[in-house]
């Protein structure tokens, strides 16, 4: 039948031409050629450039190194001592600052001293009654009872000397701030002469090793980091680890947040800092490659990956690839292994030199 003829002779060109694709998959090259024809490669995983993807970051200081100096009751700042930028020590004394609000404090905890003095030492003297039966147990109980409250009054009102930082059993002074850990000071939220209400921040003081770097990258990038992978700043010797790997995608940018711990040369590193990192390429199958190294030849996807090379010229074979995902000037692509070097240059000219070769 003519229609089952044409099916039929039209499925023995497509395996013939695909026989002949299958044989005429590698393309020799003198180093003259390759010369004219620009071609440069790079090792599968990375750009052009030899580096690994690049992504921006921003450094962070990490929470738990981070602290405030805030006043702990409105007044006035009488004393810094210290202006962004300085190094500090736990328990130096920052700023003076001069509060009614802590005579009223230091006031309260005198009388509150005082009065569950005087409790003690009637709560003593109805104990000698009591034992002498000279007074009814319900007395006593009274006593205990009221010692009891006013000591607690007493502790309480010391606690509250305590946190606003005032020195507890004397009226009058200025109230010493001082810095809670080792560290530099970030930021001051406070002028000379200014009056501040309670938690108003003074200073913000942090340690500044290791610091935090949150990295946006693809989410076909994020998918094949794990936990524990190296990154390191452009240009730079600062290395680190990842330490997240955030679960929800940014809408707009379609990006995944990567936090980065780094520990070594991030003495060089500025809090706010913008910086470009680069993440190894994930080892497993799929591969970045530049987007330049792709081309397309009768409907299929490839790339050309040389397989020897020396002083005469270099071999390539063409091999078919599946692109994952592409962003900006890379793609995501199975097909290529980790550290073969591929073509990202005259792959224009290598596709013509395929072409022609089918075509003869």
């Amino acid at each position: 039948m003519p229609r089952r003829n044409f099916i039929f002779t039209a499925f023995f060109l497509l395996t013939a031409a695909t026989h002949l694709s299958a044989q005429e998959s590698r393309l020799v090259l003198q180093a003259t050629q390759i010369k004219s024809l620009g071609i440069e490669t790079t090792v599968s995983g990375q750009s052009a450039s030899g580096r690994a993807g690049s992504y921006p970051a921003q450094v962070l200081v990490p929470n738990e190194q981070m602290r405030v100096v805030a006043a702990p009751v409105g007044g006035l700042v009488e004393m810094l001592a210290v202006a962004p930028g300085s190094t500090v020590k736990r328990g130096q004394v920052v700023a003076h600052l001069a509060s009614p609000q802590a005579l009223e404090l230091q006031r309260d905890a005198l009388q509150a001293s005082s009065q569950a003095g005087l409790m003690q030492q009637n709560l003593k003297r109805d104990e000698q009654l009591f034992a002498e039966g000279l007074i009814a147990e319900s007395r006593l109980q009274a006593a205990r009872a009221a010692a009891a409250q006013a000591g607690a009054q007493a502790a309480e009102r010391r606690q509250g000397l305590t946190l606003a930082g005032a020195v507890p059993g004397k009226l009058g002074g200025k109230l010493a701030l001082t810095a809670t850990i080792d560290g530099v000071v970030l930021e001051q939220g406070a002028q000379l002469g200014q009056r501040v209400e309670t938690s108003a921040m003074i200073y913000r003081i942090a340690k500044l090793s290791p610091l935090w770097l949150e990295i946006q990258a693809p989410v076909e990038v994020a998918a094949g980091l794990r936990e524990g992978s190296a990154v390191r700043v452009s240009n730079s010797d600062v290395v680190g680890k990842l330490i997240a790997i955030g679960r929800a995608v940014d809408m707009a940018s379609q990006t995944v947040l990567l936090r980065a711990e780094v520990g070594k040369g991030a003495e060089t590193l500025r809090p706010g800092q913008v910086v470009e990192v680069e993440i190894a390429a994930p080892s497993g199958q799929h591969q970045r490659l530049p987007a330049s190294a792709l081309a397309r030849n009768q409907g299929v996807t490839i790339a050309f990956v040389q397989a020897a090379s020396d002083d005469k010229g270099a071999t390539f074979d063409v091999r078919p690839v599946r692109v994952v995902s592409q962003g900006g000037d890379s793609v995501m692509v199975d097909g290529i292994k980790a550290g073969e070097r591929v073509a990202i240059k005259g792959v224009s000219g290598l596709k013509a030199m395929l072409t022609g070769v089918g075509k003869e």
